[in-house]
This record gives C-alpha cells, sequence and structure tokens, in this order.
C-alpha cells in the first residue's frame, strides 16, 4: 500500500496536511517504524489515530475520506487478484516451486493493507469490493487463471503500477524527516516483490520473459517492458 502516495492524494485536497502532521514528528516516526514494534492486527488503529489526531477530531474531512477510499478500491482488488489465484476452484495452472508460497506473501499483504484502510476509515470505508464485482480476465482477453505466464505478467503491472507511484516524492517529502524515511522504507518493499514477481517471469514456467529486475526498456526501445501491449500505459513515460 502506498501511504506515501495517500498523503501527497490529501495534499491536493488540503495543502496543510504536513503542517498538521508536522508538528507531531516524534509521533510520525514512531507510527512509520510501527512494523517493528506491534503486529499487522494493530496498524488499522494506529493509522486511524495518526489522521484524527492530525485533525483534531474523530470524524475525516470528506475530501481526505475520498482519497483513503480510492487506495481501499486499489487494494481490495490486488488481494482479490492474489487470493483468487490461490484459491479459486477455477485455477488450472500449476504454481512450479515455490511460487505458491511467494504469492501467498504478497497476497497476505494486499489482506493487511484492506484491513489497516477499512480501520482507518470506519464507518467512512466504502462498500466492500467482492470477486464477483471483478472481471481480472477482462472478458476473457486475459487468461490469468489458466495461464501462469499471463497472470505473473498481469501481476508485473500491479506491482510496476504501485512501485511507479514513489518516484519524484523525495523531495516534497523533506518537510518532513519521519515521512521521507518511510516512503524510502515503503518503496524498498515495494521494489521487492516488482523485482520477484519480474524474476518469476524469466523462469521456464514463467515464460522465459527476458525481463530484468527493475524496470528498463524494452528490446526495440519502447517503455513497456513487460512484453503486454495491452500494459502500454502502466509504462507512459518510462522511455523519457
Amino acid at each position: 500500500m502506498n501511504i506515501v502516495n495517500i498523503l501527497e492524494e490529501i495534499e491536493k485536497v488540503d495543502g496543510e496536511i504536513y503542517e498538521r502532521l508536522n508538528p507531531r514528528r516524534q509521533a510520525m516516526k514512531d507510527f512509520f517504524n510501527v512494523g517493528k514494534k506491534i503486529s499487522l492486527a494493530a496498524m488499522p488503529l494506529a493509522l486511524g489515530s495518526m489522521f484524527n489526531k492530525a485533525y483534531g477530531q474523530t470524524t475525516l474531512p470528506a475530501a481526505v475520506v475520498d482519497v483513503l477510499n480510492f487506495a481501499l478500491s486499489l487494494e481490495y482488488l490486488e488481494f482479490h487478484y492474489y487470493n483468487h489465484a490461490l484459491l479459486g476452484t477455477d485455477v488450472t495452472f500449476t504454481y512450479p516451486g515455490a511460487s505458491k508460497a511467494a504469492i501467498t506473501v504478497i497476497r497476505d499483504h494486499e489482506k493487511a493493507h484492506v484491513d489497516l484502510l477499512k480501520g482507518a476509515l470506519g464507518a467512512s470505508a466504502r462498500a466492500e469490493i467482492t470477486y464477483a464485482m471483478t472481471d481480472f480476465t477482462v472478458g476473457g482477453a486475459f487468461p490469468v487463471y489458466s495461464s501462469y505466464p499471463t497472470f505473473l505478467a498481469v501481476a508485473q503491472g500491479f506491482e510496476d503500477t504501485g512501485v511507479r507511484a514513489y518516484k519524484g516524492q523525495a523531495g516534497a517529502l523533506m518537510v518532513s524527516p519521519g515521512i521521507l524515511q518511510t516512503a524510502l522504507q515503503i518503496h524498498s518493499v515495494e521494489a521487492r516483490h516488482a523485482a520477484h514477481i519480474r524474476q518469476m517471469r524469466t523462469t521456464p514456467e514463467g515464460g522465459n520473459v527476458a525481463v530484468k529486475p527493475w524496470v528498463s526498456l524494452g528490446a526495440a526501445g519502447q517503455a513497456n517492458d513487460s512484453g503486454v501491449p495491452a500494459l502500454d500505459l502502466v509504462y507512459a513515460g518510462e522511455d523519457s
């Protein structure tokens, strides 16, 4: 989950968000190091407390609720994508080696992000997005649950999208050392996920795709190195 990106979006509707948080730098630092101190189960309460203290009230502003609910929508989609790949009865591909364990870890992270955002939003959380409301095959165009290579290709698109959200944030976040530190920590974790998915695609079972662990130009110099033209928008501008 891109907490830093969420804060950037909140800044668009509340230009004083960092000033609200800045007087509490130590509290922010403590929160963003929370993974070292408490379990993921306790993080929803911690995140909700952070925003409530920032605004000095128990009800989040409508604009902030909108930003967090948008993030929650994305987390629901990512969770269902991986969760169905692990539990769906219509999944016909076979996980090679330790790949299922890796996807399970990523799925669990997405579920934790959903729970965290729901906890922060409380009664303002959007209605749940169920798997039945999704269509990751896009009408059958992407056999993500019958083709392991296709599943990984689309997963790469998901993960690279998350990593791109952090680009250009360091300068803007220097006003708050605690938040900047967290941006770098979260970016590192997201990048490792993306790199692992990319590495999985280079295996024979993953399709022997010639991708590097990081985003790079495609064989013809194009921005999209995934080999899937439908994902061009994910990589727009990477060739500039």
